[in-house]
């Protein structure tokens, strides 16, 4: 029953996150670094830091609890996240919300899951570090699976029926964008496992630990805003359009779902801390819980972007070949969760 819970709460905030990017095609009139900058302020600055604060004791503060370890490689890691989650919007924009967050987050759940795994010596040749890498190569599987789809989408479709899809679609560019995208979000779960000793910390002060792991989540989107706003200042600066804020006409509406598109991207971290707090007696699921969270943010990406029709006159083929890949991906989730039991 844990376990259901636990991949039930995920889920929910998996499914935000691979949602959060709709409100942003709601954007009017303001270029990329605009929009990417003040989404920002809510996905990785406001909101998380409103989350952090259920996980502060009675009595006590962040700071004080951010002083039973050391924050500086926290903060590193989300700092190194965050050229992961500035690509990440690149690889949006090149190649669509489907194909783009597929190979971004394939990438990002081999090396998010693999290396926090190397990193406290586990074996991955045999025991549960065997299962650990067998489940990971089926979650591969899945999302090679899905670029493939992505390819042959590419290829059948005609260019005016790829531009209206993705705008701005290019597949060499986005491609290299999403893997570096993939490699540099993987420092998220670095993050996480180099806070340890505050999650713990605020365990051991009688915080529910459903909520504990909220305060490290915050120093590492904080890391990760700071890299996001020096890049996204840089292009108002280089393109000069300070004048989006300026602009009254679409102030509220961007505003707006700026502040939705927030909410949705942090609900992503929620739920994984809320549920891995149900995990606590499943090692393997919850060495695993990265690759859940990735392989569940592809899946429901591709629903959207079936919704959202990028997949609209591809070939019988082609969507079986989708299929196939969301298939696989749902059988990694299955297939440790079963292990485990």
């Amino acid at each position: 029953m844990e376990v259901a819970i636990a991949l039930l709460i995920i889920a929910v905030g998996s499914f935000g996150q691979s949602s959060s990017y709709v409100p942003i095609n709601k954007i009017k009139v303001w270029h990329w670094e605009s929009f990417w900058l003040v989404q920002g302020v809510f996905a990785w600055l406001i909101f998380p830091f409103m989350g952090a604060r259920l996980g502060v004791p009675v009595n006590g503060s962040l700071i004080s609890l951010w002083g039973q370890g050391n924050i500086f490689p926290v903060i590193l890691y989300g700092m190194l996240w965050g050229i992961g989650g500035l690509t990440f919007g690149l690889s949006m924009r090149y190649l669509g919300v489907a194909l783009g967050q597929s190979v971004a987050l394939g990438t990002c759940s081999a090396f998010g899951t693999l290396l926090p795994a190397l990193s406290s010596g586990t074996d991955l040749f045999r025991g549960q570090g065997l299962l650990l890498l067998v489940g990971v190569a089926v979650t591969l599987a899945g999302i090679v699976t899905i670029g493939y789809a992505g390819r042959l989408r590419s290829i059948n479709m005609s260019e005016e029926a790829r531009l209206a899809a993705v705008k701005e679609f290019a597949l060499t560019k986005g491609l290299f964008v999403a893997l570096l995208c993939g490699v540099m979000s993987a420092c998220f779960a670095l993050g996480i496992d180099a806070g340890s000793d505050i999650k713990s910390a605020s365990v051991a002060c009688g915080v529910d630990p459903i909520y504990a792991g909220l305060p490290v989540i915050v120093l590492i989107t904080g890391g990760g805003f700071l890299t996001n706003a020096v890049y996204c200042l840089w292009q108002n600066v280089k393109n000069r359009t300070f004048t989006d804020y300026k602009q009254k006409g679409v102030r509220w509406n961007n505003l707006f779902f700026c502040v939705l598109a927030g909410l949705l991207w942090y609900s992503q971290f929620f739920g994984l801390e809320m549920g891995k707090s149900f995990l606590t007696g499943h090692e393997l699921l919850l060495a695993f819980s990265w690759s859940i969270l990735m392989a569940l943010n592809v899946m429901f990406s591709n629903v959207w972007g079936i919704l959202l029709k990028e997949w609209k006159g591809c070939s019988l083929y082609t969507v079986a070949v989708l299929i196939a890949g969301l298939v696989l991906l749902v059988s990694s989730i299955v297939l440790v969760a079963v292990v485990q039991q």
